[in-house]
């Protein structure tokens, strides 16, 4: 018979249970939660691309963006920058969040590859050579 866990024990202690989850002090969503889970039939064009180049069989750490929202504008948290970016005002944006998610992921990614995305600035400013 195999061991049972207390079903209350994300109510009654920290329920972080994996080496990972205790050595980076927090919940890995997905673990627990199925819908956190990328529907890889929902990528992108771009996204099925950037997997290709990137020669990946997931999406790696993209799997952890999705949409979210900034003073009532949908947009993707960009760790780099420490910042929100926000979706153009004209774009519509599907109902799914799966599909929502995956353009969140395109859009970040597209920042990021950006000659106006901040860092390049910085890079530009403090090269050596």
């Amino acid at each position: 018979m195999s061991e049972d866990k207390d079903i209350d024990r994300f109510l009654t202690s920290d329920g972080i249970d994996s080496d990972r989850e205790q050595e980076i002090g927090q919940h890995i969503g997905y673990r627990y939660d199925i819908n956190l889970l990328p529907d890889y039939s929902r990528l992108t064009p771009f996204l099925k691309q950037y997997l290709e180049i990137m020669g990946w069989d997931d999406l790696n750490w993209l799997e952890d963006v999705h949409m979210g929202y900034e003073e009532g504008r949908p947009a993707v948290f960009d760790r780099n920058i420490n910042g929100w970016v926000t979706v153009h005002e004209d774009m519509t944006l599907p109902d799914n969040q799966q599909d929502r998610d995956m353009i969140a992921r395109e859009l970040l990614i597209r920042f990021q590859m950006s000659p106006t995305h901040p860092l390049v600035a910085l890079k530009d400013a403090y090269k050596k050579f």
